[in-house]
C-alpha cells in the first residue's frame, strides 16, 4: 500500500458500504460488487458499515419490518461475498439522535478512513434521516472521499428488502428468491415438540425462529435443508397446527425424508423452493396422513428438479 492510500495518521483507507444491507438481495450485491471493484481498483479495504437492531425496531417497533436474516447470516454473507471487514453499528439512542454530518465525520472519516463511499442510490441517514447522497457528495469534497450511488432496480421489480418481504407475505418464495438471487432460508435451533409428527410416521424437526423473524405466509412448502454438510429435501410446514390445536403461534416444522437422526439443540438452515398449499384441517388423520405423504413425495420431487448443490446455504 503506498503513501497515497493512508490517511493522515497512516491508517489504511477504505472503500466503504454503508446500509442495513437485510438479506442481501440482488441490489445489495450490486452495491458490494461495486465497493469490491473500488477497493480492487485503489487497492483499498473494502469494509461494509451495517446496522444492528433495525433502526426501525427503536425508532417505530410498530412498524419495525420483520427480517429477512439473522445478523449472523448478514455477516455470513457478506464476508461469503470477498468483503474485507463487516463493521456492525450498534443502533442505540445516542446513535439515533447522531446528526448526518457527524455520522460521516466521526465513523466514515475519523474511524474508517474512507476513500470512497458506496450506497444505494436513495440512502438516507443520521438523525430524522437527513443526511442524503448529496449531502455525502458535498462532505466528500472537504473530507477527501468519492461517492458512488448505485441504482438498485433491476427490470421491472426493484430489488429491495420490502420486495421480499411483500412476496413472503403471500406465500410467493418464488418470487421472493428472484428478488433476492438466492433461496430464501431461515436458521433456528432445533427444540422439543409433541413428537405427533412421529406418531404419524412422519417426524419433524421443530425450528425455533429468531425474534422479528420473517417468515413465508401460512402454508405447506417445499424446501431443503443442510445436515452435516449434506443438502437434503424437506416438507416445511409454517402454521399453527390447526388439526389438533390452534394456539395463535406459529410454527415451523421440517421433515426430511430419508434422514433418520437426531437434530435436537442443533442450528437449521431451512431454505424454500415453492409453496404446495394453504394449512388445512381434514376431515379424519387417515386423510390428513394421506396428505402428507404427498406433500413429503411432491417436495422431493421439488428438490430432484433444483439445482441445489451439497452444503448449499
Amino acid at each position: 500500500m503506498s503513501d497515497a492510500d493512508e490517511g493522515e495518521r497512516g491508517r489504511p483507507r477504505r472503500a466503504v458500504a454503508v446500509g442495513v444491507f437485510d438479506g442481501l438481495h440482488r441490489g445489495h450485491v450490486a452495491v458490494v460488487a461495486r465497493l469490491l471493484a473500488h477497493a480492487s481498483a485503489s487497492a483499498l479495504r473494502s469494509c461494509v458499515v451495517t446496522f444492528d437492531p433495525h433502526p426501525a425496531q427503536l425508532l417505530a417497533p410498530a412498524q419495525a419490518p420483520r427480517l429477512l436474516a439473522t445478523l449472523a447470516q448478514r455477516v455470513e454473507g457478506l464476508h461469503a461475498l470477498g468483503v474485507d471487514e463487516v463493521r456492525v453499528v450498534r443502533f442505540d439512542r445516542a446513535r439515533s439522535q447522531q446528526s448526518a454530518r457527524d455520522f460521516v465525520s466521526e465513523l466514515l472519516v475519523g474511524e474508517l478512513a474512507a476513500k470512497v463511499v458506496v450506497v444505494g442510490e436513495d440512502f438516507r441517514f443520521g438523525h430524522d434521516r437527513l443526511g442524503s447522497v448529496t449531502l455525502l457528495k458535498e462532505m466528500g469534497l472537504r473530507e477527501d472521499f468519492s461517492v458512488d450511488a448505485v441504482t438498485l432496480f433491476g427490470g421491472a421489480t426493484k430489488w429491495s428488502s420490502t420486495a421480499v418481504r411483500a412476496a413472503l407475505n403471500a406465500g410467493d418464495v418464488e418470487g421472493a428468491n428472484e428478488v433476492l438471487g438466492y433461496v430464501f432460508r431461515v436458521r433456528g435451533d432445533v427444540v422439543h415438540g409433541d413428537a405427533r409428527g412421529r406418531t404419524l410416521g412422519y417426524p419433524t424437526a421443530n425450528v425455533e425462529i429468531a425474534a422479528h423473524q420473517q417468515l413465508p405466509n401460512v402454508g405447506i412448502y417445499a424446501g431443503a435443508t443442510i445436515i452435516g454438510g449434506r443438502t437434503w429435501a424437506a416438507a416445511i410446514s409454517v402454521g399453527t397446527r390447526p388439526q389438533f390445536y390452534d394456539r395463535g403461534v406459529v410454527l415451523v416444522e421440517v421433515h426430511v425424508p430419508g434422514f433418520d437422526g437426531d437434530l435436537y439443540g442443533t442450528s437449521l438452515d431451512v431454505l424454500f423452493l415453492r409453496r404446495l398449499r394453504d394449512e388445512a384441517t381434514f376431515e379424519s388423520l387417515d386423510d390428513l396422513v394421506a396428505q402428507i405423504g404427498a406433500d413429503v413425495a411432491k417436495s422431493q420431487e421439488i428438490f430432484d428438479a433444483s439445482v441445489l448443490v451439497d452444503g448449499d446455504c
